[in-house]
Formats: structure tokens, C-alpha cells, sequence
């Protein structure tokens, strides 16, 4: 079968200069050929005493030697096969909203990157809570959200610096699905299925950057009440069998019913409907994650 171009992750002075250019709402943009991880750098630079730029911040790598997924695991990665950036943002979030961003920022990243392909395949790429995304029911990205005061932050009961990470595989899906036991996509497989999809690394970037930008102004300003009928049309596990655990014992297991206005997902089980804040979920029992 035919390989289409993959988005190119250009030098990253390039990459700075192409995003900089672009988002014009962030106080900084950097992009390195190599860092431990992406979030670390920004949440210990937002706790830094040192004034900086205004936020929001945009730092991208070609390789993270250190970089964490959800729960600490390690983010596996190689350069060139995955995009990979983090955002810091102000934000003045009610407190009580803060544990449902990581589901609402997963969301409009997923939003931004339907804006890349063609409609009919919007339905193959999809939200999987609380930081997945999926292509065609094989994860695609990972999102990583961290919350914080800043450093330099007045005493203010609802300003927090909100930190969202994403990895995206770009290549090598094939051996990262061997590597982890479970299905893995890539964008060159989205390529393949619609020619019309972006091969633009940096508007990838901008994209999803923009996007998150955008949301944090609007649950700042709204909350998260319309979260649950927004969900739903990127909500992957939405009507499947899914099993919960925690410190890998199954805790649950039920029907999704999507997820409520604190960004909890809803699992119907014999004993009624529960929610879930915390935990792993799969689709299948015994699931790798």
C-alpha cells in the first residue's frame, strides 16, 4: 500500500518560527530538539519566583528522554515519529471545575483535529476519557493535564496555571503496537484514508494550541454545564462494556452513558449509575494500558 507524506517535524528553529508567526496569542513559543519532558518544564517554570513572559507558554520537542503519560507512566517516543508539546495557561476556573479540564481539553483537541480532515471520517476520531484520542478504536494521542499556582500569582482563590500536554504519533505505529499489546494509530494511517487530511506539523500544532486557548476562556467564563451534550459527539466509549481498575485491580464494570457536567464519566452497572473520577478504563477486561 501506498505511504503518504507524514507531517514533517521541520528543525525546530523552524518549527519555532513557523508557530510563532501564527500564535500570536501566546507570550511564548519555544521548540527544542530535545528535553526531558515538556510539562515538567513548564510546571516547574509556572512555580519559578523569576518573572517571565505572559502566558500562555507553547514549548515542543523532537524527543522527550523523560516524558509522562497519566498516572506516571512513561511516554514512549522517538524522534521524528511524534509530535509533542505542552501549553501552560492562566486560568481562573472555579476550583471545583478543574478536576473535569483534563476530558474538556481532551475534547477540543479532538475537535481541532477533526477542523484537519475531511467530515465523513470525523466519526473515526474520537475522545476516549479522560486523555485519550482515538483513531478508528486504536489511540492516536495521549494528553497529560497538570494544574498549579504560579509562582508569582496574586492570592487569588481561583487563579491556577493550567499545564496541558499531548503527544501525538506521527510513524510508527505498527511497532508501538507491538511494543505495548494493544492497538496503536498513527496520522500516516489517517493520511491514507483521507488525502485530504493536514501534513502540516506545525498546523497540527497551531491547531490544537489555538483550541485549548479557546477553551480555557470559555470554561472560565461558562463552567462546565454544557460539557455533557458537547461530549457526546466525540465520546468513544459511549454505549460499549467498559472495566474500570485502579492500582490494577478491577473496581468496575458496566455501560458507558458518557460523562456529567464535573467531566466524571457515567457507568451504568447492576447496582445503578456510578461515577468515575479516578482510574483506568478499557473496553476490554485485563486490558495494557
Amino acid at each position: 500500500m501506498q505511504r503518504y507524506q507524514l507531517p514533517i517535524l521541520h528543525d525546530p528553529d523552524i518549527m519555532e518560527l513557523n508557530l510563532k508567526s501564527e500564535l500570536f496569542e501566546f507570550g511564548s513559543v519555544t521548540w527544542v530538539n530535545k528535553t526531558d519532558s515538556t510539562n515538567v518544564d513548564l510546571y516547574n517554570l509556572a512555580r519559578s519566583q523569576t518573572p517571565t513572559t505572559r502566558r500562555p507558554w507553547l514549548l515542543g520537542t523532537h524527543l522527550q528522554e523523560k516524558g509522562r503519560g497519566r498516572a506516571g507512566r512513561t511516554w514512549q517516543n522517538k524522534s521524528g515519529a511524534h509530535l509533542m508539546f505542552s501549553c501552560a495557561f492562566d486560568s481562573f476556573i472555579a476550583p471545583r471545575n478543574l478536576a473535569g479540564m483534563a476530558p474538556t481539553l481532551g475534547m477540543y483537541a479532538t475537535m481541532a483535529l477533526r477542523k484537519l480532515i475531511a467530515s465523513e471520517h470525523h466519526h473515526s476520531l474520537t475522545m476516549k476519557w479522560p486523555n485519550d484520542i482515538m483513531w478508528q478504536g486504536a489511540k492516536l494521542a495521549g494528553i497529560l493535564v497538570e494544574v498549579t499556582r504560579a509562582g508569582t500569582a496574586r492570592m487569588s482563590r481561583d487563579h491556577h496555571v493550567i499545564i496541558a500536554g499531548i503527544g501525538i504519533n506521527l510513524s510508527d505505529a505498527r511497532a508501538l503496537s507491538d511494543s505495548l499489546e494493544r492497538r496503536i494509530a498513527d496520522w500516516s494511517q489517517i493520511m491514507e484514508t483521507d488525502r485530504t487530511a493536514s501534513s502540516s506539523a506545525p498546523q497540527i500544532t497551531t491547531s490544537i494550541a489555538r483550541s485549548w486557548y479557546k477553551c480555557i476562556q470559555h470554561v472560565a467564563s461558562n463552567g462546565l454545564q454544557q460539557l455533557p451534550e458537547q461530549y457526546a459527539t466525540f465520546d468513544y466509549l459511549v454505549g460499549r462494556q467498559v472495566y474500570i481498575t485502579d492500582n490494577n485491580t478491577q473496581t468496575m464494570s458496566g455501560i458507558a452513558c458518557g460523562v456529567n457536567s464535573s467531566g466524571a464519566l457515567l457507568v451504568r452497572t447492576l447496582q445503578g449509575m456510578q461515577t468515575v473520577h479516578v482510574g483506568d478504563v478499557s473496553v476490554r477486561p485485563h486490558e495494557r494500558h
